[in-house]
């Protein structure tokens, strides 16, 4: 496996962030999706030459940037492909100046919460559009640092 840097437009991330979308609407109903800002970058996870998981890091405020988009396609599972995609997330973000991330994702992904706990993240207030949102948990993580 191999983890890419890739612009907005390209079209394998786009299928990607559009398979994450229809797997959000089938767990939640159709609500709107959240926004990607300018200056967000984005990772790709290859499986050999197949785009099969992304992520990006956008800022927020301060020395905080937020986790967005994190995806692994549902073939791809359980192979550690995630917990490689969301290292190489936190050492862009801390290439990117930011020392600590924040997330938001959904009391009905709970490999998504099993993932970012393991990984250090905790449990915060929500934050934004998410205040009030029932279905929802924010997560941070503080002390990153660059993968070697």
């Amino acid at each position: 496996m191999q983890i890419v840097e890739r612009p907005a437009a390209d079209a394998e991330l786009a299928a990607l962030l559009d398979a994450a979308f229809a797997e959000l609407v089938a767990r939640y109903g159709p609500e709107g999706r959240s926004q990607v800002h300018d200056g967000a970058r984005f990772l790709v996870a290859l499986a050999g030459r197949a785009a099969v998981g992304c992520g990006a890091v956008q800022p927020a405020e301060g020395t905080t940037g937020e986790l967005k988009r994190m995806y692994v396609a549902p073939g791809h599972r359980g192979r550690g492909i995630a917990r490689s995609l969301l290292a190489a997330l936190e050492g862009l973000a801390a290439e990117m100046g930011y020392d600590r991330l924040r997330l938001a994702t959904g009391v009905r992904q709970p490999e998504a919460i099993a993932l970012y706990e393991s990984a250090g993240y905790v449990r915060t207030d929500p934050y934004g559009k998410y205040v009030g949102e029932p279905l929802t948990l924010c997560y941070a993580k503080a002390g990153l640092s660059r993968v070697p």
